[in-house]
């Protein structure tokens, strides 16, 4: 079975270092560079499984090298997971509206980094193809835009509550377990991520409003979202 590649794009030589060999420990097959200009090409040549991409890289930022990437029909569906120190909101707003399918701040611990990464490979098509924009029973959620609407009206959600909704919607009637949802939850303290998940599911329902009931409680398992099961 061929091993899922990586390109690690990252100029912290002993963070690389630590990284590339617990993701080959792991299965994967990895490659470094160490500033997005080279990060660009190897991408634009290798097609990897799945880009780990910091945003303080030398020549080419990461959000240039993002951007780069979503532009071209070729790469346009590479998975690309943001790796930065930069932790405020609006950074992660901006990691996604350049494309970003996750973003992870340092530092980290490595086994969480290592399960969002195989959730990552796993949440995503086979064949590389997703939607930037997904709609269900008047939900539509925008994640170019970073906006969700219901019934054509704008409702603003937190970046945590935007990745349950966008996890949820993209499988209607799948449940989902906590730890699923956790995989797309910032932060890198599981367990504590795992005691709030129920209270972001909470409030995303709140903010939903007449379509909260299509975020359904699976009993013993977690949450799935089944459009048409409300009154909207």
């Amino acid at each position: 079975m061929k091993k899922p590649n990586i390109l690690l794009v990252e100029d912290e030589r002993d963070l690389a270092e630590i990284l590339q060999y617990n993701l080959e420990r792991e299965g994967f097959d990895v490659v470094h560079c160490a500033d997005g200009q080279d990060g660009l090409r190897r991408a634009q040549s290798l097609l990897p499984d799945l880009i780990i991409l910091d945003l303080m890289l030398p020549v080419f930022d990461g959000l240039e090298v993002c951007r780069e990437l979503r532009s071209d029909p070729r790469t346009q569906h590479l998975r690309i997971l943001m790796l930065t120190a930069r932790g405020e909101e609006v950074d992660e707003i901006v990691g996604f509206s350049m494309g970003a399918d996750d973003y992870v701040l340092k530092p980290f611990k490595t086994k969480p980094l290592i399960h969002r990464i195989k959730a990552l490979l796993r949440r995503t098509p086979a064949n590389g193809q997703q939607s930037d924009q997904l709609a269900s029973g008047g939900v539509t959620i925008d994640r170019v835009n970073h906006m969700c609407t219901i019934d054509g009206k704008e409702v603003g959600l937190t970046p945590t509550e935007f990745r349950l909704l966008w996890t949820l919607i993209r499988q209607p009637g799948r449940p989902f377990s906590r730890n699923e949802l956790m995989d797309t939850c910032r932060g890198e303290d599981a367990n504590a991520l795992e005691r709030t998940i129920d209270v972001h599911i909470r409030s995303l329902r709140q903010k939903l409003n007449q379509k909260a009931d299509y975020v359904e409680t699976v009993r013993g398992i977690g949450y799935r979202f089944r459009p048409g099961n409300g009154n909207g």
